[in-house]
């Protein structure tokens, strides 16, 4: 692995020159658009998103959000692997994580043979790649120094990670360029921000607004150094100082996490520098850019309007590991609606029987979701589910109640 301090963006400019590193398509886009239309795309939705978002069947009116599923980010990725697949037919491909998090994307690769890095002991086990290997970086991203141990290997590197999340990089090369550390709102172990923390030579991860207030009391009071330290343990750079390293500051985001909260820990770390060097000296203690993702702000607008309709229930779905989808299930759950967070329609064994997952606890089966007699239920999707997973769980639902009609 590479030395934290190395020059990160005169490495990405050097591997982007390499010859064996492709960001764009393979010039299969026709073909593979149309494979895509096949696998993922759904003639309901379309219907649906027709009648302006609201559908009748029987008991059923389904209410779907007017921005969900697919991003453009995610369907460029999956496009890529796609059409990697085609131009290298006899290579061996690999990719470092999944591709998105959607667990019917993920195999659709895996029978297509792109094998999966596994983690072995919270560590990727790279010794499977070889020279001469394809291999595919995710829409999230990969780590720098993931790139160029995969760049030393001789291997051929498929960048997908989207725009926006290259975009949180060149802002946290910016805190770089003036010294500044990166506060990154976003999960520590989550793939890109491991990803963006490998642009910077200092960082610190905040998860939520609670997390960011014990920052800015910090750095406005002082406080308990180790007790600091072990907060955020795994959540900082090798040889962070709270006492050193907060004096300047700059902020990044994980790109799917929830809009407010990135801009309420935008606000409040820029209050705290204001009150603590006044404003002549704020543009010397201060960073902000612009980088939440537009995609993932869409759909956080949509379910805030789609919860303000009369709902009987709300169906989230996306994959379990998938920070923008939880953050919709979030909204739901804060206007009180009975919600639940499915990632296919397998989850949905019956009537009485549901298999979801709650937010912050483990899977489980909800009994007797599914109400009697006229219901509204809103649907919506994170940006990594195909519009076919949503169409199928609205037809499921359509079809237990038309059994208990019958």
């Amino acid at each position: 692995m590479t030395d934290k301090k190395m020059d990160t963006k005169a490495f990405k400019r050097s591997l982007q020159q390499s010859e064996n590193y492709h960001r764009r398509g393979f010039g299969h886009d026709v073909e593979v658009a149309g494979t895509m239309s096949t696998e993922y795309q759904s003639d309901l939705i379309q219907t649906i998103r027709d009648r302006n978002y609201r559908y009748s069947r029987g008991d059923v009116t389904i209410f779907l959000a007017e921005s969900f599923g697919f991003c453009w980010g995610v369907e460029r990725a999956v496009a890529m692997a796609y059409e990697t697949r085609q131009h290298f037919p006899t290579e061996k491909i690999w990719i470092t994580n999944e591709i998105i998090h959607n667990p019917s994307v993920n195999q659709r690769l895996r029978e297509m043979k792109v094998g999966f890095i596994e983690v072995i002991d919270d560590e990727k086990d790279f010794s499977v790649v070889n020279q001469g290997d394809v291999v595919i970086l995710p829409a999230f991203g990969a780590s720098v120094q993931e790139m160029q141990l995969l760049n030393d290997k001789g291997c051929k590197i498929v960048d997908t990670t989207c725009p926006w999340v290259s975009k949180v990089w060149n802002s946290v090369e910016k805190h770089k360029k003036r010294d500044y550390t990166s506060i990154i709102h976003g999960k520590y172990a989550h793939e890109e921000t491991v990803a963006t923390s490998s642009f910077a030579d200092r960082y610190l991860v905040v998860l939520n607004l609670e997390q960011a207030e014990y920052v800015t009391n910090y750095i406005l009071h002082g406080g308990n150094r180790q007790e600091f330290l072990t907060k955020f343990k795994n959540a900082y750079s090798e040889g962070f100082d709270p006492d050193r390293d907060l004096e300047k500051v700059g902020i990044a985001n994980q790109t799917t996490m929830l809009k407010s909260e990135t801009e309420q820990i935008g606000k409040l770390l820029e209050q705290t520098m204001l009150k603590k060097y006044g404003p002549t000296e704020l543009n010397n203690h201060f960073m902000s850019f612009n980088t939440i993702c537009d995609a993932t702000q869409e759909r956080q607008d949509a379910m805030f309007d789609l919860v303000k309709k009369e709902l009987s229930l709300m169906i989230v779905i996306g994959g379990f590991n998938s920070s923008n989808t939880t953050h919709l299930q979030e909204i739901a759950v804060e206007y009180n609606i009975p919600s639940y967070h499915i990632d296919s329609v397998e989850r949905i064994i019956s009537r009485d029987r549901l298999e979801h997952k709650p937010l912050s606890q483990e899977i489980t089966i909800a009994q007797n979701w599914l109400p009697e007699g006229e219901i509204t239920v809103g649907i919506t999707s994170g940006a990594s589910t195909p519009d076919k997973v949503v169409a199928d769980v609205i037809e499921r639902i359509f079809d237990l109640k038309a059994a208990a009609i019958v």
